[in-house]
């Protein structure tokens, strides 16, 4: 199989909500809609794209076994990026990506770290970016895609809730309805980001 297409890089933005943390995200959190979305969207992107997203603990696992399960190599087909900020609570998940982009960690500060991390990830041409579930870093990433990366489209999967919610509600008319109503997601990928 020949390597990924590198002009067809696909960022992801997604998380769990955590219920310890800011509430305006649970109530409409779908965890299900959130696992499905982003195992869907591994699917069609990993056998012959570039998949590029800043590692979450509950995120990456999924992604690892979908790439396990399609024969697909994680190293050729995913960008990880991290921050030094969270080395030492890194997910072990990590270790089966052997592309990670580690960047520095800025004053000992958790933002200004997340803040460098993101502009580096978010560097580069994408064809599309879609947030799924989520909570303020879903937002902000949105935030700083639509800045850098102004002609490619951005997707909040607004049916697994949370911040993809939140960020399609904020302004409805600008998105296809699918976002909101679809939950084959597989078919639903497939059309939205038309990966030749």
């Amino acid at each position: 199989m020949a390597g990924p297409d590198m002009s067809e890089r696909i960022f992801l933005s997604a998380s769990i909500p955590d219920p310890r943390r800011d509430p305006r995200f649970i109530g409409t959190a779908d965890v299900t809609a959130i696992r499905d979305a982003v195992r869907a969207l591994a699917t069609v992107v990993l056998p012959e794209h570039l998949l590029v997203w800043g590692g979450h603990p509950a995120i990456t696992p999924m992604v690892r076994l979908i790439a396990d399960s399609l024969g697909v190599r994680v190293q050729d087909h995913v960008w990880l990026y991290q921050s030094e900020f969270f080395r030492n609570v890194a997910p072990q998940d990590n270790k089966a990506f052997a592309h990670i982009e580690w960047a520095p960690e800025i004053d000992g500060d958790r933002e200004k770290s997340l803040e460098e991390m993101r502009r580096r990830m978010l560097g580069g041409r994408f064809k599309a970016g879609v947030f799924i579930g989520g909570m303020e870093g879903v937002l902000q990433e949105f935030e700083l895609f639509e800045k850098l990366q102004p002609e490619a489209p951005a997707y909040p999967i607004a049916s697994t809730g949370a911040a993809a919610r939140f960020l399609y509600e904020r302004d409805p008319e600008k998105y296809p309805r699918v976002l909101v109503d679809e939950y084959a997601y597989v078919s639903m990928f497939r059309k939205l980001l038309d990966l030749s």
